[in-house]
C-alpha cells in the first residue's frame, strides 16, 4: 500500500474498484478459467503500466482494486483487460475511484465470500461459489 507513486513531475495515487459481472449474472466463472485468471489478469495489468493490488474472483463476478498511472485512461486499460483474459462475456463493467476509502474498499472486496455464503445459507451453488483470490 504505496501512499503515492511519482512520474517524472507527477507524485499520484490513482486506485480504481472495477468489477466484471457476466451477462444476466450467469454463473461462468468456474473451471479451467478460474484456475489462471488471477495470474494472467496481473500480467495484463502489468503490460499497461498498472497493478492489480487486491482481487477476487467469484462464480459470477470479479472485484479488482486497481492502480492505474494517471497518463493512462481507466477505460483502455479495463477493456484490455477484459479482452485478453477471455471475460468477454461481461458486455460492461463498474468502475470507482478509491480516494481515501481504500482500506474500506479492500475489506468489501475481501469480505465477499462471507456475503455470498449468507445470503445462499443452504449452499445452494455449491463448492463452485468458493472465493478465488487473484495472486501470482
Amino acid at each position: 500500500m504505496n501512499l503515492c507513486e511519482s512520474l517524472n513531475h507527477t507524485k499520484w495515487e490513482c486506485k480504481c474498484h472495477v468489477v466484471f459481472i457476466p451477462k444476466c449474472r450467469r454463473k461462468a466463472l468456474f473451471g479451467n478459467l478460474r484456475r489462471h485468471l488471477g495470474k494472467v489478469m496481473r500480467e495484463l495489468a502489468r503490460q499497461k503500466e498498472c497493478e492489480i493490488e487486491e482481487g477476487h474472483l467469484m462464480i459470477d463476478h470479479v472485484h479488482m482494486l486497481i492502480r492505474i498511472p494517471p497518463k493512462c485512461a481507466v477505460s483502455p486499460v479495463v477493456a484490455y483487460l477484459k479482452g485478453k483474459s477471455a471475460i468477454h462475456i461481461a458486455r460492461g463493467y463498474r468502475v470507482s475511484t478509491v480516494g481515501r476509502d481504500e482500506t474500506a474498499v479492500r475489506l468489501y472486496i475481501q469480505q465477499q465470500e462471507q456475503e455470498d455464503k449468507r445470503l445462499d445459507p443452504l449452499g445452494l451453488f455449491g463448492s463452485e461459489g468458493r472465493l478465488e483470490r487473484l495472486q501470482d
